[in-house]
């Protein structure tokens, strides 16, 4: 391990890296490869998760696909150093920020869209000009083969390279002094992985989750509003990490609203093949042991496939263990309300979620709820689709991660912003040195007030 990290650093030090020409092609074969193994990755997805063709392009493929078309068409501008603002009294004087690479990246990926979430911030590292060693989900192990065969062709092995392992690969991982780390997974793991950066100083990019509540009030549109968290919860059988968690369902329209979610749960999961698989057995364990006793009978004849189909709790509470933990699967507790202001104590009282969806039409509802509490990002009357637009950063606050990334956010992250001041000869005023006379002293209280 320490062998292929120190090949890294020293091809980082070549500076080969750094130039425009060599950024651009890598992201043109990385492009390549990833068109040439479309069909492999597709039944890789299939075959560890059972996504559908459809969400294995939509989710996975064509989000980077789209995200390396950004970063060829905006890298030029992303590299130029920016100019900034210089105060008056330096005069003749530039002041500008240059971009330049961090080193050796380590990109740690997670089960649950496993090809996307580890090539998303390859395609950053390479546009900053960094080297990159990869780590994909081990539970994942035919998307796990194809990441392997792509990036040997893609790129020499000081330059970006693919571990694969359990645990104690990770481990291991994480005990090397990279210039910076960046996870996607569980609360817990992110923990580890930052007290073992912490010991290096090495700065971290934990995306993380969370339970990330969706409000529907009596002004919403009903019919939409099932569709959508209907599509933004079942996608990937629940395993996102942007899933709206539970329902706050306003009491007066909650009978309607149950009906209409039914329906639309029942039309887009009509049928099995198209539906995702949970990971493994353990999960599925662990999502079982969260249901109550009378949800489990009618699901146990799918278990041993790994499909768990779409479960709606109508009367949870925060009792409940469901409510305990983030579920990450096709389980949807709803709770009622109200008022809002019963929400807004509730949800300002738990961890800060990774996401935040709000239906309804009344403005003030909309502010209250978007300036009184804090999540990591969200929409109102949809859910999910803000991951898509790679002009926003996306990422937590507090237990929901730390960075955010997306398109230039990407590249910004993996950068280092270099402060400097260019100053001309031409002129060099008397009053900055010493001896510092009194109008010297007046002087500078005028020019700094």
């Amino acid at each position: 391990m320490n062998k292929i990290f120190e090949a890294q650093k020293a091809f980082f030090r070549t500076n080969e890296t750094k130039s425009y020409s060599f950024r651009k092609a890598q992201l043109l074969r990385l492009r390549e490869q990833i068109l040439l193994h479309e069909e492999d990755i597709i039944n890789a997805l299939y075959q560890d998760l059972h996504k559908s063709r459809y969400e294995a392009y939509a989710t996975e493929i064509g989000l980077v696909l789209k995200s390396i078309r950004i970063a060829l068409r905006q890298l030029k501008r992303w590299m130029k150093p920016t100019k900034v603002k210089t105060p008056l009294f330096m005069l003749n004087t530039t002041s500008y920020i240059a971009h330049e690479p961090l080193g050796a990246i380590l990109i740690i990926g997670p089960y649950n869209y496993p090809f996307q979430l580890v090539i998303e911030p390859l395609i950053g590292a390479i546009a900053a000009g960094n080297t990159a060693i990869l780590k994909p989900s081990e539970q994942t192990p035919h998307v796990e083969d194809i990441l392997v065969q792509m990036i040997q062709m893609c790129f020499p092995s000081d330059y970006v390279h693919v571990v694969t392992g359990d645990h104690l690969v990770t481990q291991e991982l994480l005990a090397l002094p990279f210039d910076h780390i960046f996870f996607t997974g569980s609360t817990h793991v992110g923990q580890i992985v930052y007290e073992a950066a912490s010991k290096h100083l090495t700065p971290v990019t934990l995306e993380l989750g969370g339970k990330s509540p969706t409000i529907v009030d009596a002004t919403a549109n009903l019919k939409i509003a099932a569709r959508r968290i209907a599509f933004g919860k079942f996608i990937n059988a629940g395993q996102t990490c942007i899933a709206p968690d539970y329902l706050y369902v306003q009491d007066t329209i909650k009978d309607e609203f149950l009906k209409l979610l039914h329906e639309a749960v029942s039309s887009f999961t009509s049928d099995d093949e198209a539906f995702g698989h949970i990971v493994n057995d353990k999960h599925m364990k662990r999502l079982l042991g969260l249901l109550p006793e009378q949800y489990k009978p009618s699901i146990n004849e799918s278990t041993e496939s790994l499909l768990l189909r779409p479960v709606i709790l109508p009367n949870a509470t925060w009792n409940d263990a469901i409510m305990k933990e983030e579920i990450f699967g096709p389980i949807l507790p709803v709770i009622s309300y109200h008022t809002i202001d019963e929400v807004i104590t509730q949800i300002s009282h738990q961890e800060q979620p990774l996401a935040l969806y709000l239906f309804s039409r009344d403005k003030q509802i909309q502010k209250r709820i978007w300036s009184e509490l804090s999540f990591g990002g969200g929409a109102i009357n949809d859910t999910v689709m803000q991951f898509s637009n790679m002009n926003l950063p996306f990422g937590g606050v507090g237990h929901s991660g730390i960075g955010q990334y997306h398109g230039k956010h990407t590249f910004h992250l993996f950068s280092h912003h270099k402060s400097t001041i260019k100053r001309s000869n031409l002129w060099d005023p008397p009053i900055t040195y010493p001896p510092h006379t009194s109008w010297k002293e007046r002087l500078v209280r005028w020019i700094l007030k």
